[in-house]
């Protein structure tokens, strides 16, 4: 009997002991992220409601939708250790991200020689987002990824449809959200700005981070796989002695100099730039397969960020907000008065002057005044629970959208007499999205919106207008209206500018050929075909190559086929070359004759 109770008490101090030996064990092991979260959720969960502690313990979107086995291949990779159990998932995550990476630099390389730049760049981006939504699963499982990786999707079509600097920012935004969107919910536009901006950062030295990580795995693992290194060092010597050898043997031995220059060596140009395209493609496919943990850290309010900028006290509120209404009614007045109602301008000063000079300093103007708003006058502080301030803040904000459409209002003024162009186009754009940034802030106040509302309406009014801007030609809105304007007002409405026009490239190829079947002059009519002409030239000559062609392109072509034929025009002969807008250029006089080495008696 005592012999039992003492085996007992062994085998419970034994069990004790080793309990113990686990517990000291795991205090040395890293802190993971997902150990980090439960502890979370048991400090959340003392003390809340029953109804909320079944909702509180489900599991996070990102632990419940993450690849078990890719996360824990790439935790691996991050702490440079690996156990029996990770190693599997290990060569399994690292085999398919090095192949797709090879696939994505092999497509780049044969689709993109620096020249053309067509549709295969939206092909290789559709590629990679379709890729990299294979390899990493989570992309499809966490809502807020696939859908990152939906809209990365469809900017790869923009592309696909007219390559454009905008399009490729707009695709790279989108394929890196969604390759970190797994690793953090979504939670304002802000924070994701700067782990974006980091993500950037990191990623020109995420490949060789990495490669190194994986040397260290292969040496703990492995020591025997340093057999390569030495054979590589072992090599040196007798390469590049070799190699010297035969450069003195070919200067002296003519025979071995003819072979020698015989070599086809690949031009020094065409391997920089084929190095360049690999390694801007490779680093950022890696980069999206393996994004940089760091990116993610990056978690500070923007409520805390606002609310310790600016505070205010509400008398200093009202003199400023009385002051800053009044110095804005002045300007509305006169704008109302000159600009709306249509009433005489004083001496020497034109309609257009008075356009073109406050349309763009009014909206910075607006901008201010909406930054004072959003960080003065945020929801529950002092100054916007008072009723006198709300009052004045209403009013200056509607006194602000009022100056932003006397601001657009100005600029179509100013283009009704000097024409369209994409930059004035752009102005009415950005002037919109000022205006829809002020009314947010007034319904932000008015509602007691959060910060993190506001930044996220704005980044999304963004969003849409930027991609309104990669989706829409705004060079041939800006020549389609200078054309139409000019073929119903004639002399009437503002000159036209055909250098304009020429600059724009394939944008203004059917708005050429819709003037060109329109002109009355001949020689007007010179001018015009001579320049779609040559613009002409230049599309076919990309859509005959298949790394160039676009279906943009292709629809211009058919359209301009339908207006005047693609065929030449009968030009005047032009022996010294044409101007921006058309003109020949006149021949030369004749330079006088030199005058005389010596004097006439």
């Amino acid at each position: 009997m005592v012999d039992s109770i003492m085996n007992r008490r062994g085998n419970k101090s034994r069990t004790t002991a080793i309990t113990d030996n686990r517990a000291g064990a795991a205090k040395h092991l890293p802190d993971r992220p997902h150990d980090r979260r439960e502890r979370h959720l048991r400090s959340q969960s003392r003390g809340a409601p029953a109804r909320d502690l079944h909702r509180m313990h489900q599991p996070s979107a990102w632990v419940a939708r993450c690849d078990a086995h890719r996360w824990r291949s790439d935790q691996t990779l991050d702490r440079g250790r690996m156990t029996m159990n990770d190693g599997a998932a290990w060569r399994s995550g690292l085999i398919a991200r090095v192949a797709v990476c090879l696939v994505l630099v092999g497509a780049a390389e044969t689709t993109i020689d620096g020249t053309d730049l067509g549709a295969v760049i939206g092909g290789v981006a559709m590629l990679l987002a379709i890729l990299t939504a294979v390899v990493r699963p989570a992309l499809v499982r966490v809502r807020a990824a696939r859908s990152a990786t939906i809209a990365a999707t469809l900017y790869a079509l923009v592309l696909t449809e007219d390559p454009s600097l905008l399009g490729c920012a707009l695709f790279w935004v989108a394929v890196s959200l969604a390759a970190l969107l797994p690793r953090r919910g979504f939670d304002d536009a802000m924070a994701w700005a700067t782990r974006l901006a980091w993500h950037g950062v990191t990623a020109a030295l995420s490949p060789f981070r990495d490669a190194a990580r994986i040397a260290i795995l292969r040496d703990r693992r492995a020591p025997r796989s340093r057999g390569l290194r030495a054979a590589a060092t072992m090599l040196v010597l007798p390469v590049v002695g070799g190699g010297v050898f035969v450069m003195l043997f070919a200067s002296a031995n003519p025979l071995i100099g003819d072979a020698v220059a015989r070599i086809a060596l690949p031009d020094i140009t065409t391997v920089i730039w084929r190095s360049a395209v690999a390694t801007v493609v490779g680093v950022a496919t890696w980069s999206t397969l393996r994004p940089s943990a760091q990116a993610t850290r990056f978690a500070r309010s923007p409520d805390r960020i606002i609310s310790t900028a600016l505070d205010p006290r509400v008398a200093t509120l009202i003199v400023s907000l009385v002051t800053f209404n009044a110095i804005f009614a002045v300007e509305n007045t006169l704008d109302l008065v000159f600009l709306w109602s249509g009433a005489a301008l004083p001496a020497g000063v034109t309609m257009a002057d008075y356009a073109h000079r406050g349309a763009y300093s009014l909206i910075v103007t607006a901008v201010l005044a909406g930054l004072f708003v959003l960080v003065a006058l945020r929801p529950g502080s002092a100054g916007a629970v008072g009723r006198p301030v709300r009052v004045l803040v209403a009013l200056w904000l509607a006194q602000n959208l009022l100056l932003v459409a006397s601001s657009a209002l100005r600029t179509l003024d100013y283009v009704d007499a000097y024409g369209m162009t994409v930059l004035r186009l752009a102005a009415l754009g950005w002037m919109t999205l000022v205006a829809v940034g002020l009314a947010l802030i007034g319904w932000r106040l008015l509602r007691g919106r959060s910060a993190r509302w506001l930044i996220n309406a704005n980044a999304l009014a963004a969003t849409l207008v930027l991609t309104v801007a990669s989706v829409v030609d705004l060079g041939a809105v800006a020549a389609g209206w200078n054309v139409r304007v000019a073929v119903a007002q004639g002399k009437a409405g503002p000159p036209l500018d055909l250098c304009y026009l020429a600059r724009l490239g394939p944008s203004a190829l059917v708005s050429l050929a819709r003037l060109e079947r329109h002109a009355k002059f001949p020689a007007q009519r010179d001018r015009i075909a001579a320049l779609r002409w040559r613009i002409e030239q230049d599309v076919t000559g990309s859509q005959g190559r298949w790394r160039g062609w676009t279906p943009r392109n292709a629809r211009r072509l058919r359209a301009v086929d339908t207006l005047v034929g693609l065929r030449r025009p009968a030009l005047i002969a032009d022996p010294d070359g044409r101007r921006c807008d058309g003109s020949i250029v006149p021949p030369r006089a004749p330079s006088p004759p030199p005058p005389p080495l010596t004097r006439a008696p």
